[in-house]
């Protein structure tokens, strides 16, 4: 089956128990981000949000909270959305299994959008004002769109043909916007809008953009898929949904007649106003920055619209079934597009983007006895020039030959195989001055930053210490090590200060840890030196959290016994990784306390709520 609305979608999750209904007044200022944070931490079914306060439309949540109920959604068109990825780059499989493909050409026909009248769409105008006012988190700008599903076209190749669709927040209200004649359309670098707003700004037009809210559920989630070359995004929200998206076409700008709300306007170039802050899917706010200003020019809905929205912090959150769902759609993909790459897993507790594992293979070179690394080094610079994964900044690689059953979604585990094996002295590659995601603040600049591979291949070459105790004393500076995990240490340190007390700092703290582990030092490969060892190593979660998101490789990375040469930097002892907050840091996202005593009262008293 395919849902033509979202309505549509809502009645089966109701019909099958999928779907909680919150009847009382809820405020869209922190009360109902604070509710979705909450349902999806206890596994809760979607929320459908019957009064919002200052609003005459609903709001849903949590509706791809759960991988399970994602695979309910898109259940008859699963398995051939996966057979097309797949014969989109290898079309030589549906000659070798011609059954299997068959039925391929009939469900392409839904991949064609369906051109109606305005009329025929029932849509009605409204204005900005109008909408939910959705407030995430305390110290946001404003309200924001936070499941929008951003719409352009190719200047050059203008149609449905070569757009883009991709989830760029939108800000409402707040800051210097002028309420209902602009919004802010904020996009990070390596996104499709970015190709096409420049290919507008060349001309001298403005780029058009049409944002659509809601809609059936093929039309969100096709927003962020990774979908390969030549395949637009709108095409394939008709082929995940099993219907021809709709669409109608006015005063030049493209209206998808199945989404619930549709906002358009124009880009002109080089026109920004301050966006932000806004928290963000690392666990901290994304600072204000200029990013592009949008001129409204119409706001349409549905009669009965219904507002999605989602919520983004540290993670886990219901992004992280976003992106499990994608591994099931588009996974099998990243074996054709990355020659010897047989898996790639980006690390959702380190906020996505900054941390990648992968397995590789050493295939070219089966007649070497001691095995080290050599084309998994080819294979990880295809990796990060692979879509997203380019913004990530470490990437761990090993060979699939080391270990056939290692599995990459078993973090610690994966981990766990790297360092053993891994000689710090060969094994860490850096870029410097490279780019970086726009989230992500361990770098001294908006999008610039430093990535390190660190790829690791051969036999073991030690065992990992297990039980620490300290002996002496810690120097000055060090207060206390706590082991995280089987040979990885973490230090409580004093407060950063600089980049240049910090290279102080680590010179004194390397030689006095080289005496203190003497013959353990082998043992404990990865030294953390961070705010709270406690905190740290507590949960391996709140391990990578800290380490992956407060690291810029190039300014944190040190090590025992460290030497450059011939421009290669390694040490010959532990790696020192420096995860203590930096002062140009991004805060943490806080939970108001006064919410939070309210949203208590709302899950006690609400009869499906209060079970989970």
């Amino acid at each position: 089956m395919g849902y033509k609305s979202l309505e549509a979608c809502i009645r089966d999750l109701d019909k099958t128990g999928q779907l909680i209904r919150i009847k009382e007044e809820v405020d869209p200022y922190l009360e109902m981000s604070s509710i979705q944070l909450r349902a999806y931490e206890k596994g809760a079914p979607a929320i459908l949000f019957e009064k919002i306060k200052g609003c005459e439309f609903r709001a849903l949540s949590n509706l791809f909270g759960d991988v399970n109920r994602s695979k309910f959604l898109f259940r008859d068109t699963m398995d051939m959305v996966q057979r097309i990825a797949l014969l989109k780059k290898d079309p030589i499989l549906a000659l070798k299994n011609p059954t299997k493909y068959f039925s391929t050409p009939k469900h392409l026909l839904n991949a064609l959008p369906r051109k109606i009248s305005k009329r025929s769409a029932g849509l009605v105008e409204t204005t900005i004002d109008k909408l939910p006012q959705i407030t995430c988190w305390k110290n946001d700008g404003g309200p924001y769109v936070t499941l929008p599903i951003v719409y352009t076209e190719d200047a050059d190749q203008p149609g449905w043909m070569k757009s883009n669709m991709g989830m760029y927040r939108i800000q409402l209200g707040g800051n210097d916007f002028i309420q209902n004649e602009e919004i802010g359309l904020h996009y990070q670098i390596h996104r499709g809008i970015g190709v096409h707003q420049s290919k507008a700004n060349a001309k001298g037009l403005p780029l058009k953009v049409s944002i659509f809210v809601g809609g059936p559920p093929s039309l969100s989630f096709s927003a962020v898929m990774p979908l390969p070359e030549g395949l637009p995004e709108f095409a394939f929200a008709g082929m995940l949904g099993g219907k021809r998206m709709r669409y109608f076409v006015e005063d030049g700008y493209t209206v998808c007649a199945d989404a619930d709300f549709v906002i358009t306007g124009e880009v002109m170039p080089h026109d920004v106003k301050p966006e932000g802050p806004f928290g963000d899917h690392l666990g901290y706010y994304s600072l204000t920055h200029d990013f592009p200003l949008m001129k409204v020019h119409k706001v349409y809905h549905k009669k009965e619209a219904i507002w999605p929205f989602t919520v983004v912090g540290r993670p886990p959150q219901e992004d992280t079934s976003f992106g499990a769902m994608i591994h099931e759609l588009a996974g099998e993909t990243v074996k054709l597009e990355l020659p010897g790459v047989k898996a790639v897993h980006a690390v959702d507790a380190s906020g996505v983007h900054p941390l990648l594992f992968a397995i590789g293979s050493e295939r070219y070179t089966p007649y070497v006895k001691h095995r080290e690394p050599a084309e998994i080094l080819t294979q990880a610079n295809h990796i990060l020039g692979f879509g997203q994964m380019s913004l990530a900044k470490f990437l761990f690689i090993a060979a699939e030959e080391d270990n056939k059953d290692l599995n990459i979604h078993e973090e610690s585990a994966f981990l766990h195989h790297i360092l053993e094996r891994v000689d710090w002295e060969r094994d860490l590659h850096f870029y410097t001055k490279t780019s970086m995601d726009t989230l992500d603040y361990s770098g001294e600049g908006l999008n610039t930053g430093s990535k390190v591979v660190v790829a690791a291949a051969g036999d073991k070459r030690r065992d990992l210490l297990d039980d620490f105790q300290a002996k002496v004393e810690f120097p000055e500076g060090v207060t206390k090590g706590k082991l995280v995990a089987p040979g990885i240490l973490a230090l409580s340190c004093s407060a950063f200060e600089s980049y240049e007390s910090a290279e102080k700092e680590m010179a004194k703290w390397s030689i006095a840890i080289k005496e203190i582990l003497g013959d353990q030092m082998d043992s404990l490969p990865l030294l953390l030196m961070c705010d709270d060892a406690d905190f740290v190593s507590e949960t391996y979660s709140n391990f990578l959290w800290t380490t992956f998101t407060r690291a810029n490789p190039s300014h944190d990375i040190y090590g025992i016994d460290s030497y450059t040469h011939k421009k290669h930097w390694a040490c010959k002892g532990s790696l020192m990784i420096d995860t203590r907050i930096k002062p140009h840091h991004a805060p943490p996202l806080i939970l108001d306390d006064q919410v939070e005593k309210r949203v208590d009262e709302i899950f006690k008293n609400h009869p499906d709520l209060a079970k989970l």
